[in-house]
């Protein structure tokens, strides 16, 4: 299933995607007869969806995904986890090897940003640069969970966007502040959940800017796999009910390019996954104070 939040005439509801359909809280309320809550966190990970899973076929899709704008999928996530050079072929690219534990960037939840929406860079930035991601959420509280018993700790999967500013990067040395500003953390357009998904680990990956392809990888190059990325993180945190771990980037960024050509104001970034949809965004440089 599909699930993604929806923004209405100001009013904020969720609802099932199927195609360009859409089946929202109210009327699954309505026919289900289920008074499902009103926050998609609380829907999602405290009982109500398996409640009304079983239903979900017979709902009906009255109204078009076009009507809606869609949000981040998950609001306040307690933790937005990144993995550096995840992917042999990025790491290759860069003169590196993917390391052997996660090497893992902290973004904060303020950075994130739905899909046809504006990425917003202030203009003293001036390397900024895209990375798709195969993003999991995690629906179970975990701690030292084993490899074997991780995908059941997964409930579902999205693009992320671990949009960076390089410059920034370069000069602090360190990754945090260059992912971290407001809208840095495009993700969507919709969580997929882990059932429909038959192997994360083969999933075609592609970024456009523009309409020219700058990202052809798949999933299957990441170094690490997913339930390893889990295992070896809760090791370490304890893993939320809707925490999102973004699983690395494959070849094809910006970064050290000796002919770099750096996002710029109005560029159109589309990043797809395969059968998890499609994730546009336009870059928007400001000046900044």
């Amino acid at each position: 299933m599909k699930i993604a939040r929806l923004l209405y005439d100001n009013n904020e509801t969720y609802g099932f995607i199927k195609g360009d359909q859409v089946s929202t809280k109210d009327e699954i309320t309505y026919l289900t007869g289920v008074p499902i809550p009103q926050n998609v966190k609380d829907f999602l990970f405290d009982g109500w969806y398996d409640e009304i899973k079983g239903k979900i076929n017979d709902l009906p899709y009255g109204e078009n995904i076009s009507k809606f704008k869609l949000l981040p999928p998950i609001p306040n996530p307690n933790k937005i986890i990144c993995l550096a050079f995840n992917y042999v072929d990025h790491a290759k690219e860069q003169g590196l090897q993917a390391p052997e534990d996660p090497a893992i960037v902290i973004k904060p939840r303020t950075a994130l940003n739905g899909t046809n929406s504006e990425i917003i860079c202030p203009d003293f930035v001036t390397q900024l640069d895209y990375e798709i991601e195969l993003a999991l959420i995690i629906g179970k509280n975990c701690k030292n969970i084993s490899t074997k018993d991780a995908a059941d700790a997964i409930f579902g999967y999205m693009i992320l966007n671990d949009v960076s500013a390089r410059d920034i990067q370069f000069k602090d040395k360190q990754f945090t502040r260059g992912k971290s500003f407001d809208s840095f953390a495009p993700c969507g357009p919709w969580i997929t959940t882990s059932d429909e998904i038959q192997d994360p680990q083969n999933l075609k990956m592609t970024t456009k800017i523009n309409g020219e392809v700058r990202q052809n990888s798949n999933s299957s190059n990441m170094f690490i796999k997913i339930p390893e990325i889990i295992s070896k993180i809760s090791k370490v945190m304890t893993l939320e009910k809707g925490d999102i771990i973004s699983t690395g980037t494959p070849a094809g960024v910006m970064l050290n390019k000796p002919n770099a050509v750096f996002l710029k104001d109005g560029d159109k970034v589309e990043m797809e996954i395969e059968s998890l949809g499609i994730l546009s965004n336009t870059i928007r440089i400001v000046k900044s104070d």
